[in-house]
């Protein structure tokens, strides 16, 4: 954002009497919430310039860049206002835990619910499913910002050809790796070879739910008696 546009957001912002709002951070990719924090001004305008979070530490009476020291930083995606304007929602790609304590988020000390930690994913899903879906919505916002120095937008900007000519050396190592009986080196090629396919789904409109539907049909038919 330039100069002016964050000075026109800040004119539309609520600060407290102690010149602070709050703001909420949220996994873009999981929509778990990570920590709830606060802004001073110059919280608030290095954070809109800088697409990182910054906030004001109430204890210390300082400002201070989230990751600064732990290098678990967070990557602005988008930030609102709520109506009144005084307080914020921040949803940010995290690049490690949010929580001082190694926690992925501030919020995991349960106070009903029986003691039970709260779920991030619909009954019965899996831990895969879930990867794959906070893969595959990191690589839409990659197509959206098209971001300097990522190779996921790279692959965007040079299009089709490239992707599937990744897909096809991708395909061939994972092949490799299965020959060679090495289960690390098949993880390795089969990750990659999983992230490029999420690629050409994203670059050709086609939804991981759609693919997701064909399997499910396929797990569902039925198989033949035998004989």
């Amino acid at each position: 954002m330039s100069e002016t546009e964050i000075a026109e957001v800040l004119t539309r912002l609520k600060f407290d009497e102690q010149g602070l709002i709050p703001a909420i951070v949220q996994d873009v990719g999981t929509g778990r919430v990570l920590t709830l924090a606060y802004m001073n001004r110059e919280a608030v305008q290095l954070s809109l310039k800088e697409q990182q979070t910054w906030f004001w530490s109430r204890s210390r009476q300082k400002l201070w860049h989230k990751g600064e020291t732990s290098g678990n930083t967070q990557r602005i995606v988008r930030a609102e206002a709520d109506c009144d304007g005084d307080a914020l929602l921040v949803y940010v790609e995290p690049r490690g835990p949010a929580c001082h304590t190694g926690r992925e988020s501030c919020f995991f000390d349960a106070l009903s619910g029986d003691g039970l930690q709260p779920s991030f994913r619909s009954a019965g899903e899996s831990p895969f499913l879930g990867t794959i879906e906070r893969l595959a919505k990191t690589i839409r916002t990659r197509r959206v910002e098209m971001p300097e120095g990522s190779y996921t937008a790279y692959l965007f900007s040079k299009g089709l050809d490239k992707i599937l000519k990744k897909i096809g050396e991708e395909s061939a190592e994972t092949i490799i790796a299965a020959k060679n009986r090495s289960k690390p080196e098949l993880a390795l090629e089969s990750a990659d070879l999983l992230y490029h396919l999420l690629v050409l789904f994203e670059n050709e409109g086609l939804e991981l739910e759609d693919v997701l539907a064909e399997l499910e049909k396929r797990a569902q038919k039925k198989r033949p008696a035998s004989s």
